[in-house]
């Protein structure tokens, strides 16, 4: 039998079906504001019944934009996968540009060679955009980026370019108070931290928040320093347990790092809560799955996704600069402290 191809509907046949003219539907679908409300209307239901779909090459050429944004993120790659943290903000970030019919491309920019592709293909004009993903102080990528002039938004401050690079963020200082005060009014007395990187906002701010809670019983023998990952944790729970045996309280500086602690305190027979109290960050999926479940501080990461899309489409339409976001955190109790 032989096989007819069947011909793709064009931008003729939507203005056929909608009974406007063709230039009318190309406004339409580039989001000409000047488009009556009847004539949109009719253009989006002859594009659901023509089946017609936008020719992304073609619109790139009369908007000149790809109608496309680059999420990087500054990690080595297995960390996408072990931290729920990311596929959160991966999740919704995908959900809120699709909205505006902008595709999102995730790369990993951990080495030297990822972040050489990540500028090669920004260089080819390939993106309107860029999404940083916890982004490291002093990253040579920070600096190609501002060569680029490409609009970049962080999820979460970037150190030292707080004023240069927006972002929107949870309040790490504060939150980390919260959890601090709420371990010294539980009448914890040797309370330690494992931060996170210091060269990330969360690892320093959260770090500063215990100190302005602790002050001088903030010594350097109850901090501990991981990377966020649970293999980290358990490195520096031992630490601290070897250093301090009878301290009687952790903030572990994220909810993976905790689950690392809190196996590695239930391998040296420290009991959860009656022995050490456990406090983490973040609230993720992993807070609930412990045994104890964990006492964390929630950071709205969904908000901050959204927040950082916003931002970002706002530079992409146009805008000169925008303002950064601060959200704030809540402190969830439950059985390890």
């Amino acid at each position: 039998m032989p096989v007819t191809n069947k011909r793709r509907p064009t931008i003729h046949d939507v203005a056929r079906a909608s009974g406007v003219s063709r230039g009318t539907v190309s406004r339409a679908l580039n989001g000409d504001p000047y488009v009556s409300t009847a004539a949109l209307a009719a253009v989006r239901r002859a594009v659901a019944e023509t089946g017609y779909v936008v020719n992304r090459a073609a619109r790139s050429l009369v908007t000149q934009r790809t109608g496309t944004v680059v999420m990087v993120l500054s990690e080595p790659q297995e960390k996408l996968f072990e931290d729920p943290n990311f596929s959160v903000l991966l999740r919704v970030a995908t959900r809120r540009l699709a909205q505006r019919d902008v595709a999102l491309v995730m790369m990993v920019a951990g080495d030297d060679g990822d972040r050489e592709r990540v500028v090669r293909y920004l260089r080819g004009g390939h993106a309107d955009g860029v999404l940083l993903l916890s982004a490291h102080s002093g990253d040579p990528l920070l600096a190609e980026l501002e060569t680029l002039a490409i609009p970049a938004v962080a999820c979460g401050a970037v150190l030292g370019r707080e004023g240069v690079i927006p972002y929107a963020a949870a309040d790490d200082r504060e939150g980390a108070r919260q959890m601090a005060q709420y371990l010294v009014d539980q009448g914890r007395k040797k309370i330690a931290t494992i931060t996170g990187p210091l060269d990330t906002p969360g690892g320093l701010n959260r770090l500063e928040g215990f100190c302005d809670v602790l002050g001088r019983k903030a010594v350097k023998k109850l901090i501990a320093h991981g990377d966020y990952s649970r293999h980290s944790g358990e490195a520096a729970m031992r630490e601290l347990l070897d250093r301090v045996p009878d301290l009687d309280a952790v903030f572990v500086g994220s909810d993976l790092m905790a689950a690392g602690a809190l196996a590695v305190l239930r391998e040296r027979g420290r009991r959860v809560p009656e022995d050490v109290a456990v406090g983490g960050f973040d609230d993720s999926a992993i807070a609930g799955s412990t045994h104890p479940k964990l006492t964390t501080v929630r950071q709205p990461l969904e908000q901050v996704a959204t927040e950082t899309v916003r931002l970002l489409l706002e530079l992409i339409d146009g805008a000169d600069t925008v303002d950064s976001v601060i959200l704030p955190t809540d402190l969830v109790t439950r059985e390890s402290a």
